[in-house]
């Protein structure tokens, strides 16, 4: 039972995570240079997550490999985002991606590790991808705005 909440879990979590990338790419399509890096993330995130749900009947094992390839994907493509974008956040969008290569290197070799072992390093890799999100999200918000045409330009200094 808990191999088939941890499936379910993981499957909606891939799919979101590339939905909103998918979201991001469209919403930026006009002035955002590395769309094709979201791109490349949704389609990764919404493939893997799809995939899983399509086969739930997978082992223990093959769930892992998908949830390590997911990571190692979506780790790389987040530090080659952070490396093309400009401005504030980058650091915690590479923080990030270092985060996730690193949690697809533990599963990757050693994927027999125990379950109990392995709940807890996905517990962990959520937790420390999920904060680094948030605050990259909060850190590129602040130091952007929309103008009248709707294109992301810089934020202009606030006043002492």
């Amino acid at each position: 039972m808990t191999l088939g909440v941890l499936l379910l879990g993981f499957a909606v979590y891939a799919i979101f995570e590339g939905a909103s990338s998918l979201f991001a790419a469209i919403r930026g399509w006009s002035y955002r240079e590395d769309r094709w890096v979201l791109v490349l993330e949704a389609v990764a995130g919404i493939g893997v997550g799809i995939l899983t749900l399509h086969r739930p009947g997978i082992t223990a094992f093959v769930l892992i490999f998908f949830i390590a390839v997911w990571a190692l994907a979506t780790g790389v493509l987040r530090i080659v985002e952070s490396i093309r974008l400009r401005g504030s956040g980058r650091a915690w969008l590479a923080i990030g991606g270092v985060a996730s290569i690193i949690f697809a290197g533990l599963v990757l070799f050693r994927p027999l590790a125990g379950a109990l072992a392995m709940t807890k390093l996905i517990g962990i890799f959520a937790l420390v991808l999920g904060a680094t999100d948030i605050i990259s999200a909060f850190t590129l918000r602040g130091g952007r705005h929309l103008d009248r045409s709707g294109a992301w330009r810089p934020a202009e200094p606030r006043p002492a």
